[in-house]
C-alpha cells in the first residue's frame, strides 16, 4: 500500500518516517519529491565488477554541470531518508526523464530501518545541465506486511555507507575476475 501524501506528513509527524532537510512543499498526492545533492562522482573508464572502481569526485557548482552521454555519475540526494516502520522506492520522475536523465532504475528498494542519503546512478541520453538541490525524482513510502525486518540489523554491505557508495560487488568475488 503506498502512503499518500498527507500520510507521509503525518508519518514524519509523529517520527515514523525520517526526511532531513524535510519540506512540506515538496509533498505530492502519493510521493515526496527528493532533490539532487551537490556532489557525483564520475566513471568514463571501463568497469569490472570484480574489481574496486575508480571515480573522479565533482562539486556541482550552483551555475550547474553538464552530464554527458558515456560516462556514469553516482550523486547523492540532499534528503535523508528512512523508516523503521515502511519500506521505500526512489525513482526519477517526469521532468527528469524528460530531460534524457535516467536516475536510479537499478535498485529503487530502501529496506525498513535503513535511514540514509541515497546513493544515484545517473546517466544522460544526450548534454544536460543539472543543477544541486533540483528536484530529481520521487520517493514513495509503503506499508510492510509481515514481521519487521530492519536492513541495519543484517550486517550487508551498504549498511554503513556515509557518502555516495560505488559498487562493492567485487567482495564477493574470492579471487577478482578470472
Amino acid at each position: 500500500m503506498i502512503l499518500t501524501g498527507p500520510a507521509i506528513a503525518a508519518a514524519r509527524a509523529t517520527g515514523e518516517i525520517t526526511i532531513e532537510p524535510y519540506d512540506p512543499a515538496r509533498l505530492s498526492p502519493n510521493a515526496y519529491d527528493w532533490c539532487l545533492g551537490g556532489t557525483l562522482l564520475t566513471c568514463d573508464t571501463d568497469l569490472d565488477a570484480a574489481a574496486p572502481t575508480a571515480y573522479a569526485e565533482t562539486a556541482i557548482p550552483t551555475s550547474g554541470l553538464v552530464l554527458e552521454p558515456g560516462i556514469l555519475y553516482l550523486g547523492l540526494t540532499h534528503e535523508r531518508t528512512g523508516s523503521e516502520t515502511y519500506a521505500r522506492f526512489l525513482n526519477g520522475d517526469r521532468t527528469t526523464g524528460a530531460l534524457g536523465v535516467w536516475v536510479h532504475v537499478s535498485a529503487p528498494l530502501g529496506h525498513q530501518g535503513h535511514a540514509i542519503r541515497w546513493t544515484l546512478e545517473i546517466r544522460a541520453a544526450k548534454p544536460v545541465r543539472v543543477y544541486p538541490r533540483m528536484t530529481f525524482g520521487k520517493l514513495v513510502f509503503l506499508r510492510c506486511l509481515g514481521t519487521p525486518a530492519s536492513y541495519q540489523q543484517h550486517g550487508l554491505k551498504y549498511t554503513a555507507t556515509p557518502g555516495i557508495g560505488p559498487s562493492r560487488l567485487y567482495e564477493e568475488f574470492t579471487g577478482g575476475a578470472e
